[in-house]
């Protein structure tokens, strides 16, 4: 018997003994009186005076909803889903403040995204979610601070326009993307015109260039061959001078000379400077050349007489060079 009774002791008493984990808090009333909010930690509990109202937890919640039907300004029906991030921050009044605060939270979101999305038209509806989910963050964050619960965000998650307006943004994004890709092809072709005249014109460019410097360079080369020849020719002039050459050397260049005049086809009669100037003193040059009256003139162009004074048809200039 006293054994039956220790072990019904036993039970008492742990009955009595509560544990409230991390973040969770228990709302625990006397009599059906709220008592106290018990937070983590081990708390005691009187049998048939304490009772345990609601057990709540201090995490951050997720709730999405189902997708509500809402009308915009233009008289378009779609559906929008919204998902809304919440956290209890005080227990007592999310156990008293309201009925079923899950479904009042729905409730809330359905309405305050109807009167929002009424204010809006189609296109600002669908560009313009960020402006939506911040004004209902913070129109419901503002009623659900009486029900203990704090909004921290609102999303949408979807929208569902008709399928006519579907496929008429469809029809719009297609007729975008080819207007686009036109452009693009004639920006490609305008870029490839240009860039192809532009290596034309360096191409003429370059070819110029080279041409000009080709007719510089050669140029250049034409006028330090001439230099060279006139500074070679007066370097011979000069060192004949040096040597001061007598008459019997100015003979070997007159005979030299005349070897290379008397190269030729034709005809040369050639005589010494002394006998030519005896000749011309007596009046008989005319018949030695062959054109006086005892002798007919041979208008013949297969022979050709030349009479050459060896003193004109060598100058200084050409014994230099011989």
């Amino acid at each position: 018997m006293g054994y039956v009774i220790v072990v019904i002791l036993v039970v008492l008493i742990l009955s009595c003994v509560r544990v409230v984990n991390e973040s969770t808090c228990q709302v625990v009333e006397l009599l059906g009186q709220y008592k106290a909010t018990w937070e983590t930690g081990i708390h005691f509990k009187i049998p048939l005076i304490h009772v345990i109202a609601k057990r709540v937890s201090l995490k951050e919640q997720v709730a999405d909803f189902e997708p509500q039907s809402v009308i915009t300004k233009d008289n378009v029906t779609m559906k929008i889903d919204t998902v809304v991030y919440y956290k209890v921050f005080d227990p007592k009044l999310f156990t008293y403040g309201v009925e079923r605060p899950i479904m009042a939270l729905e409730n809330l979101t359905a309405t305050t995204l109807r009167n929002i999305i009424g204010d809006l038209e189609l296109d600002d509806t669908l560009t313009s979610r960020d402006v939506i989910n911040s004004q209902m963050t913070d129109v419901i964050d503002e009623v659900t601070d009486a029900w203990g619960i704090k909004v921290t965000r609102v999303e949408l998650k979807n929208i569902l326009p008709p399928a006519e307006i579907q496929n008429a943004m469809e029809r719009q994004m297609k007729a975008e993307r080819e207007k686009r890709e036109k452009i693009l092809e004639a920006e490609g072709h305008k870029q490839a015109v240009v860039m192809r005249a532009e290596g034309d014109k360096e191409a003429k460019i370059l070819s110029a260039e080279a041409e000009r410097d080709a007719q510089i360079a050669l140029a250049t080369a034409k006028a330090e061959s001439i230099r060279l020849v006139y500074e070679a020719e007066a370097s011979g002039l000069a060192a004949l001078k040096r040597e001061e050459i007598d008459n019997s050397v100015l003979t070997l260049k007159k005979l030299d000379a005349l070897k290379t005049v008397a190269d030729g086809r034709a005809t040369k009669l050639i005589l010494p400077t002394e006998l030519a100037e005896v000749a011309s003193s007596l009046g008989v040059t005319a018949e030695l050349l062959g054109t006086g009256a005892s002798m007919p003139i041979d208008m013949s162009p297969k022979k050709k007489d030349e009479v050459i004074n060896i003193d004109e048809c060598c100058d200084d200039e050409d014994y230099n060079k011989l």
